[in-house]
């Protein structure tokens, strides 16, 4: 099983930009599609994005939606979620994982969370 590790997030204003990264480590990853959920306290994890292997196929949460775009390159084992126009209801501790299908509730192989904190 190939551990994840992510970096990025971090304390922002609304409207401001972050950008979450997410590397298999020392391995290429072992399923072909990837995808970023988000948790906030007392609450179950929910999905906000996923890619294929090729990058062609993506699905978004529809809350983040034109704001949020993942990205993969397969080269360096590493995924990517852009994340625009912030909003304060963004603030979450995000996961990347991974999955053999486009499932949205197919995913497992957790990284370790990273926190994204928007203030207004």
């Amino acid at each position: 099983q190939v551990q994840l590790v992510q970096s990025g997030g971090g304390l922002v204003q609304a409207g401001d930009s972050l950008r979450l990264s997410c590397a298999a480590s020392g391995r290429t990853f072992s399923r072909p599609v990837m995808g970023w959920f988000r948790q906030t306290p007392g609450k179950e994890r929910d999905f906000v994005a996923s890619i294929g292997w090729s990058g062609t196929y993506t699905d978004y949460a529809d809350s983040v939606k034109g704001r949020f775009a993942i990205s993969r390159d397969n080269a360096k084992n590493t995924v990517y979620l852009q994340m625009n126009n912030l909003k304060p209801e963004d603030t979450a501790v995000y996961y990347c994982a991974e999955s053999q299908t486009i499932l949205r509730t197919n995913f497992d192989s957790w990284g370790q969370g990273t926190q994204v904190t928007v203030s207004s």
